[in-house]
């Protein structure tokens, strides 16, 4: 009897494709897109609950199930996270704290025994971040007068003026026109506890390091005193400006930018300017905030929890990739409605982009189902990617929206030849040493990862000769680390960087034996787990000795097999790492992913995005198997 002989590599990957693209289609929404969940830290749910607190809208059933999610993340220590398995964080703490102590939990229990104690060893409310201070000092339990100065008049500086508010990236801007409103106004609304128990005697410091920290620490005492004169030139003024520019720019869903900080701080802004809660803008900012609710059953009780946003284009052009490496063609009912779709939601309108593009002609797409002010490169350039693929036979029209996108695109790039998300030349560094920028990225200059991205759909498109794809193939070169490898600014991290650039070199014309991509092969082949797949953990965004380590994920894993099968894809490398998502494939086509890999602010806000550990495994499957065919022609 002869032995049956053993499938290949291929032949497995094959059937562990097939599965996964099935599993795939089945989550497509009956429109053509698809949304997974983008899940964050539970600084969403305390804030939501002290937005319902402060306008006395808060339910008791809501409060209750935000409660059960928000205990139900607490770590075994007693702290609250950023992300799965990261360190205790000092501010989310806090904030899950206040939100459980509102929901009735005692002080004396044990549970927040323990958070308190972490909070009290760690300096306190006075040690928190800038954010947290001012939720608390909305209901008396921070000092308006211990907060940095953020005068509301920042909204009437012209925008050739160090630090207006173009200075700032899109999501700052946004949170930052409103906030200074709320601060300026000082309302206090005392919540039915004290929390006296979390101050010490530690306080952040305003002032930052340097001569320009302390003339903004110097700036920061003059604002203050001008707070107290009882005349104010312009502040009316800036406050019915204020106003203006918020409401010019509610989404269709009611929301700003498709994301929590400026939605909230929206609300509160216009609420203590006089805008009744039945007012046409304040009703849809509450019930589109609905819309971004995650609820749940489980055996203590229904749970609640509110993503900080939501992303169905991104998800639908990756998704519709996905299947395009999987051999799908423009004929199949998943790719036809994904791409109708995403067609239908080009953007065309101006935004604030325009500010510093003012001639470029409106194009491009936004992450979410409604933003319109501000599309991104980055979506741009992988729907262009996506629909470029499918053609004018297919979807009539979609060639000149692809033309369109692109003339965006490279309207986008910034003086020195790369590509930030949102806006051009967004990389004014002054405005860091403000003395309330404690929180995240406030500007959005050029990233490896976005660079790459538009690199790549100019090079796939035929544009590698063009001027803008050579700059920003020099842009990459310039910007490549020591190691080999490139920073990810908006995916974790240097596998994601890494995973990016390599493709759009390539696409670019670079060859694979050029020093720069052989330095990024390398470094990818050292940080090989032992498994055959790659991670790498958030704290590499503060700690080198993180740089490519971690437990192996779906989504990293990809990632460094999207860079290597454009080198070798029969490499060991490239099989090692199909063989982990093969074995690590469930049985109805997915891949378990608890670790977070999406990254919103570097070093201090980061994202599990649900469909990342099933689309770019499934793209890597699809290539591997579509370079074994190549190679056996």
């Amino acid at each position: 009897m002869t032995a049956q002989a053993r499938p290949t590599l291929g032949e497995v990957a094959s059937v562990t494709l097939k599965r996964a693209q099935e599993h795939l289609i089945d989550q497509q929404a009956a429109a053509g897109w698809w949304k997974g969940e983008l899940r964050t830290n539970v600084t969403m749910d305390a804030e939501d609950l002290l937005l319902r607190q402060f306008l006395g809208i808060l339910d008791a059933d809501v409060l209750a199930a935000s409660a059960r999610w928000i205990r139900s993340q607490q770590r075994a220590d007693g702290t609250w996270a950023t992300f799965f398995e990261g360190p205790g964080d000092l501010s989310t703490t806090i904030e899950a704290y206040v939100a459980l102590r509102l929901a009735g939990d005692a002080a004396d229990a044990p549970h927040l025994l323990q958070a308190a104690e972490f909070i009290v060893a760690n300096g306190g409310i006075g040690a928190s971040r800038v954010f947290t201070r001012v939720w608390l000092a909305l209901f008396g339990e921070w000092s308006w007068d211990a907060l940095p100065a953020m005068p509301p008049e920042l909204v009437l500086l012209p925008s050739w003026v160090p630090l207006n508010v173009y200075d700032w990236a899109c999501w700052a801007r946004q949170t930052v026109v409103p906030i200074t409103v709320v601060a300026t106004l000082r309302p206090v609304r005392p919540l039915p506890f004290t929390l006296a128990e979390l101050h010490t005697d530690s306080a952040a410091p305003l002032a930052r390091p340097g001569l320009i920290g302390t003339a903004f620490s110097v700036l920061d005492r003059a604002l203050k005193l001008y707070d107290h004169v009882p005349v104010k030139p312009g502040r009316s003024i800036a406050f019915r400006r204020a106003a203006e520019w918020i409401l010019a720019r509610q989404e269709a869903d009611g929301g700003w930018g498709g994301i929590q900080p400026p939605w909230v701080y929206s609300i509160l802004a216009l609420h203590l300017l006089g805008y009744s809660l039945d007012h046409p803008a304040l009703a849809a900012a509450l019930r589109g905030l609905d819309g971004f609710l995650i609820e749940e059953q489980t055996d203590e009780g229904p749970v609640r929890r509110l993503e900080a946003c939501q992303s169905p284009v991104w998800d639908t052009c990756l998704a519709l990739t996905a299947l395009l490496d999987a051999g799908l063609t423009a004929d199949d009912p998943a790719v036809a409605s994904a791409a109708r779709w995403l067609a239908g939601e080009e953007v065309a309108v101006r935004g604030d982009w325009a500010v510093r593009r003012p001639a470029l002609a409106a194009g491009g797409w936004a992450f979410e189902f409604a933003n319109d002010y501000y599309p991104d490169v980055d979506d741009t350039a992988e729907v262009v990617l996506a629909l470029d693929r499918i053609g004018e036979r297919a979807l009539p029209g979609v060639g000149a929206a692809v033309e369109r996108g692109i003339d965006w695109v490279v309207g986008m790039q910034s003086s020195d030849g790369g590509w930030g998300a949102f806006d051009a030349d967004n990389s004014r560094r002054l405005i860091e040493k403000l003395p309330f920028c404690d929180f995240g990225a406030v500007i959005d200059p050029p990233s490896a990862d976005v660079t790459a991205h538009a690199v790549e759909m100019l090079g796939r498109k035929g544009l590698a000769d063009t001027e803008a794809a050579r700059r920003g193939v020099q842009w990459l070169l310039d910007a490549q680390e020591d190691d080999g490898s490139w920073f990810g600014r908006w995916g974790a991290n240097y596998i994601y960087g890494t995973g990016a650039v390599v493709p759009a070199l390539i696409a670019a014309g670079i060859e694979p034996e050029h020093p720069a991509i052989q330095r990024a092969v390398a470094w990818l082949e050292a940080h090989q787990n032992r498994d055959g797949g790659w991670g790498e953990d958030l704290r590499s965004y503060r700690d080198e000795q993180w740089r490519g380590r971690g437990r192996s994920t779906p989504s990293q894993t990809a990632w460094a097999l999207l860079a290597l099968l454009e080198v070798d894809p029969n490499g060991d490398a490239a099989e090692r790492g199909i063989g982990w998502l093969i074995d690590d494939q469930r049985i109805d086509g997915g891949w378990d992913e608890d670790l977070y890999t999406g990254t919103g602010f570097p070093g201090d806000f980061y994202i599990s995005y649900e469909m990342y550990r099933l689309v770019f495994p499934i793209s890597a499957l699809g290539r591997y198997l579509a370079a074994a065919s190549d190679g056996a022609e």
